[in-house]
């Protein structure tokens, strides 16, 4: 078992990495005696994996709230639905909710969370490898509309975050594809020690061996908590974890947050911002060449042909990280540390789209 800390001052919570056993006096040491518990997943979620959870608190004052699987559950209609239940459950500050599932059930739990009463306790319990190496650490929660993802939000940190990674068996290939291209983000950012394991452990990794899985979860959190505990609202460090979102955000927007998983459109992201590092002269020809060859060592897809400049070009002009009518991107050098910067020439986008 693995424990991170992660946020500073007041915000400061523990992030824990179990196997399959589930710890029951980890999750009841952040829920209160009397608390009433909400537990917001979706219908994508097994039930035994909701059944371990009720069963691993002491206090049975627990209600389910089921959304539907899928991005467009992240929205007014669903915020409005968990907020309305928890007016009809009589919810104080004392209570808590629990946000069992991928992103979408975390991103949106977290944000009720942080608007009801104007900040209640919460505690994340992801389900999906995504969502546990990426969007349940760091306190970003979101909805999304019609003019983009996650462009209405806050900064929000959960009290605590239990990550189990046998959750992680029942999760289907395309699923499981999502949550490594995530992985792969943090090997590509600076994370060395992550980016040595994948490449003497790429067929582990497809083959979800329960120790390498485990390892590959901690370092991707060591990266992620180190980052978002120095800079809690992006106004700094933090946006190099935004690298491939751009793109990757675009795409899902595209294709209308279907067909696509989050996971597989941030890796074509990556890609596209990869090519723009090369075309900007801030890699060389072969670091590319690993790139892509680490990404289809564990299954990942890489050709983005299908997506032209013209179709994501509104998409990318209305990304959060536009400042002064500036488009900001994150881009990574020769020593694979990544960057921001709005330096640099459109056309080279617009190659890389080619």
């Amino acid at each position: 078992m693995a424990k991170i800390i992660a946020g500073k001052g007041s915000s400061k919570y523990e992030i824990h990495i179990v196997g399959e056993k589930f710890p029951k006096s980890l999750i009841n040491q952040n829920i209160g005696k009397k608390s009433k518990v909400l537990i917001v997943t979706d219908s994508g979620v097994p039930k035994k994996h909701i059944n371990k959870i009720k069963d691993a608190i002491t206090n049975k004052t627990i209600k389910v709230l089921t959304l539907n699987q899928g991005e467009k559950s992240k929205s007014f209609t669903s915020f409005k639905k968990i907020t309305n239940k928890l007016f009809d459950l009589n919810f104080d500050r004392s209570d808590c909710l629990i946000a069992a599932g991928g992103g979408v059930v975390g991103d949106i739990t977290g944000f009720c969370a942080a608007t009801f009463l104007r900040g209640i306790k919460y505690i994340q319990v992801p389900t999906t490898l995504l969502a546990q190496v990426d969007s349940s650490v760091g306190g970003k929660t979101a909805i999304n509309v019609e003019q983009g993802k996650n462009l209405i939000g806050s900064f929000y940190n959960p009290d605590f975050v239990l990550i189990s990674s046998g959750f992680l068996k029942t999760l289907s290939k395309e699923e499981y594809e999502s949550g490594l291209g995530e992985v792969l983000k943090y090997a590509f950012i600076g994370n060395k020690e992550l980016k040595n394991i994948i490449e003497k452990n790429s067929e582990k990794i497809v083959q979800r061996n329960e120790k390498i899985l485990q390892l590959i979860i901690e370092e991707s959190i060591k990266t992620k908590s180190k980052i978002v505990t120095k800079d809690e609202r992006e106004n700094g460090i933090r946006a190099i974890l935004n690298f491939g979102h751009t793109f990757g955000h675009a795409i899902e927007a595209y294709n209308d947050y279907q067909n696509i998983t989050h996971g597989a459109a941030i890796t074509l992201g990556m890609i596209i911002a990869a090519k723009i590092s090369l075309f900007e002269g801030h890699i060389k020809e072969y670091q590319l060449d690993n790139i892509i060859n680490m990404t289809e060592s564990l299954g990942l897809i890489t050709d983005h042909k299908k997506y032209k400049y013209s179709h994501l070009k509104k998409y990318i002009r209305s990304d959060k990280k536009v400042m002064d009518g500036k488009l900001n991107l994150i881009l990574i050098d020769k020593n694979l540390n990544a960057f921001r910067t709005s330096n640099f020439n459109n056309k080279n986008i617009i190659k890389a789209l080619a």
